[in-house]
């Protein structure tokens, strides 16, 4: 798929001695964190940006204190149209000056995502703003299935699984898509939550969707009550697996990695390195759940924008 206006990069696909050393098996790395916006985020809602608004668009609004306000207020100055972003105000202060750097408007409304996404909504109509959903859009999963569409022309061999994190499913459903437009549908793929964050594992044990009543992990990122429904479908597939990890586990997964790889990432993508830090997909291949020797495994590293130092400090008090 073209990349028509260079708004996500071609990202970085690292092998991970580190990692590989742990698990006995080739584990390679895909850098989102390498991403202009900081997370994957830029390629979903970059192409929606693009697709729906385009630079004759009067702004681009989105309920968002994380991820996905950044790579819209990414794409709307790349475009030079306006962006508004409402955010809860459990926001981060970082990533509030990190989207008025980018050039956006920002208001604070409400203390949790669904209040902002309410206000959304209303000023999308009212002020006649393109509305960008963070995960739940057909145009976003289709600008995320371009990882895998790399994954394929860097590769040697096919993966022997794929590891991601999941909030809403958005980056989830854009892997899927992806894995079946090359011809890689029977690669498995294991999601990853937080304990607490964790709306697609528990709607897969309901057989159903679910709403979680709270985000209670430190993970906000993953912090969607409840999964897109496209994610709840592919999740029935039997090359889909859903894991939890808890918040020390993902933690620590971020601080070996920050050692290892030089790399600092947000908690919710310590998630997914906890696949291999933790010891869990040895235990799956215990259990006869992913095949051993396993292959090549891709790590996605998902990014993240609202962490630094002093956030990596917070969460070594709050986690342990």
């Amino acid at each position: 798929m073209s990349n028509e206006l260079g708004l996500h990069i071609n990202t970085p696909l690292v092998e991970s001695i580190g990692m590989s050393k742990r698990l006995g098996s080739t584990v390679y790395l895909k850098m989102e964190s390498s991403q202009p916006s900081g997370s994957f985020k830029i390629r979903g809602i970059g192409y929606l940006v693009q697709k729906l608004a385009g630079s004759k668009s009067r702004g681009v609004i989105c309920s968002s204190g994380g991820n996905a306000g950044l790579a819209t207020a990414y794409a709307a100055r790349k475009l030079n149209i306006p962006a508004v972003i409402i955010v809860p105000s459990s926001s981060p202060q970082l990533v509030v000056d990190k989207l008025h750097d980018q050039g956006a408007t920002v208001r604070v409304v409400g203390k949790v995502w669904d209040d902002a996404n309410a206000e959304a909504l209303r000023l999308s109509q009212s002020d006649n703003l393109t509305f960008v959903p963070p995960f739940d859009h057909p145009l976003v999963w289709k600008g995320h299935s371009t990882i895998v569409h790399e994954l394929k022309a860097s590769l040697p061999t096919k993966p022997g699984a794929i590891v991601l994190s999941v909030g809403g499913g958005g980056l989830f459903c854009g892997v899927m898509e992806g894995l079946d437009e090359v011809g890689w549908a029977d690669v498995p793929v294991l999601c990853m939550e937080t304990v607490g964050a964790d709306c697609l594992n528990a709607a897969i044990k309901a057989g159903h969707l679910v709403t979680l009543p709270d985000i209670t992990s430190e993970a906000k990122c993953l912090g969607a009550k409840t999964a897109c429904s496209q994610a709840f479908e592919y999740s029935r597939r039997p090359n889909v697996l859903s894991e939890l990890v808890s918040d020390l586990q993902a933690l620590e997964a971020m601080e070996l990695f920050l050692d290892e790889e030089r790399v600092l990432v947000e908690l919710a993508c310590g998630a997914s390195l906890a696949a291999v830090y933790s010891g869990l997909i040895r235990q799956l291949q215990d259990e006869g759940r992913l095949r051993e020797p396993l292959g090549p495994l891709v790590m996605i590293v998902c990014g993240g924008s609202s962490v630094n130092l002093a956030q990596l400090k917070h969460l070594r008090t709050v986690c342990k």
